[in-house]
Parts: structure tokens; sequence; C-alpha cells
């Protein structure tokens, strides 16, 4: 899951009017800095361009795999970008709404 200040300036190149792939730059500089923090298993700069991408094509950056992709990298794209177009599962609506339920009950005395 991308962290909120990336997709704030995801959506801040959006409003601009900001190609793709500067959009999607934003999520390949914050997998570079999860690497250099050790944060997961991926090794090279390599490995976070193609983590990055992912992402961003799961946030809804129309990021187009390039002409000279190999068919299987086409085909790992086309998949993200089918995953942006699926509604989430609705559990964080499901939790707000278990929240509000659970919440007791003040009436003011009229």
């Amino acid at each position: 899951m991308p962290d909120q200040k990336t997709m704030a300036r995801v959506r801040k190149d959006r409003r601009e009017g900001k190609s793709a792939s500067t959009q999607a730059g934003e999520f390949v500089r914050e997998e570079i800095e999860h690497i250099g923090e050790g944060k997961h298993g991926a090794r090279s700069a390599k490995q976070a361009i193609a983590i990055g991408l992912s992402k961003a094509r799961r946030a809804g950056v129309a990021a187009k795999p390039s002409k000279m992709a190999s068919k299987a990298t086409k085909k790992k794209a086309a998949q993200d970008i089918a995953a942006s177009k699926r509604r989430a599962s609705g559990t964080v609506a499901k939790k707000a709404a278990a929240k509000k339920a659970a919440r007791p009950r003040t009436r003011k005395a009229s």
C-alpha cells in the first residue's frame, strides 16, 4: 500500500496535469527509499522501478508498458490496470459502520 504522502504528491501531480510517467515516478521514488531502509527483499533499483510502476498502475495511474517490454511484463501491466478498475472489498466502509454502530448514543434532553 502506498504511503499517504506519496498518494498526496501523485494527486497534486494529476491536478497540475503532469504526465503519467511523472505520477508513476513518485511511486518508484518511494520504493527506492524503502530499499534503502531495508523494508523489503528487493535488492536493486531495477526491482524498485518494477514494484513502483506496478503500485502506480494499481493506484490508477495510466502508466503503459513500453513497446519494447516483454510479453510477460505487458501481461502483468494489464493485470495491474484491471486491478485498479476493480472496486475495493469495502473493508474500510464496513469498519467505519461497525465503529459508528458501537458508539454509545446520547440523547439531548428537550
